[in-house]
């Protein structure tokens, strides 16, 4: 599902933040992105969502090669990705469901679609009754649950998520997780940066390891 061959990250100051990586994420499949800080697990991400183009190499998603992706095509390609942040990224002055629905509203769906795709994406989560709430009323992991809603509105084929349980406590970080690998479980490839290595660890997955922009564990599938 998703592909890098032998590529590497060059940002113009000259930090070389990817260095010959190549793995394979296969479809349905649930897997860790781990490392230390500057480890290259951001860059990684940015790569599937076209926020960054390899300097070499090449990064494939669903058998494309993304550099034939154009600037006009970005946008279509990422409705085909949710993304989770640790800072949940929520629009303060709108309620849960607006939130949730907003990918949505921008892909142009219809009024009704919208509203089915909200409500079962918030029940999903557990967060149906809130649905009018407004963000600031939520605790840390219900927010984290309604970027999750959000980022699997649009029923996106790939899941990423980038150190999801970063700002929550241990039983809250272990109940995102059932979370992600509840959508893994009916089809959704998924990929998360974490440095919750004892987390982790409990869960039985793949667990891919950067070290200074180097693959140093896990590229096989």
């Amino acid at each position: 599902m998703i592909t890098f061959e032998r590529v590497s990250k060059r940002y113009d100051e000259g930090h070389d933040a990817l260095r010959d990586v190549s793995v394979t994420i296969g479809r349905d499949e649930l897997v860790f992105l781990t490392g230390h800080s500057g480890a290259g697990k951001s860059t990684l991400l940015r790569l599937i969502m076209l926020m960054d183009r390899p300097t070499r190499g090449r990064v494939l998603v669903d058998g494309r090669d993304l550099a034939s992706v154009k600037p006009r095509g970005v946008p279509r390609h990422r409705r085909g990705i949710g993304v989770v942040f640790q800072n949940h990224r929520l629009l303060d002055d709108r309620t849960v469901y607006d939130n949730v629905a907003l990918p949505l509203v921008i892909a142009g769906c219809e009024h009704r679609e919208v509203g089915r795709r909200v409500r079962a994406a918030l029940d999903k989560v557990g967060l149906l009754d809130r649905e009018r709430a407004m963000p600031v009323t939520l605790s840390g992991g219900e927010q984290q649950r309604v970027g999750i809603a959000r980022a699997v509105v649009g029923k996106p084929q790939v899941l990423l998520a980038d150190e999801p349980t970063g700002n929550l406590d241990p039983a809250l970080s272990a109940e995102i997780m059932q979370l992600f690998e509840e959508f893994n479980q009916v089809g959704v490839t998924v990929l998360i940066a974490s440095h919750d290595l004892v987390l982790i660890s409990r869960l039985h997955h793949r667990i891919i390891t950067l070290r200074n922009g180097r693959l140093v564990g896990g590229s096989s599938s």
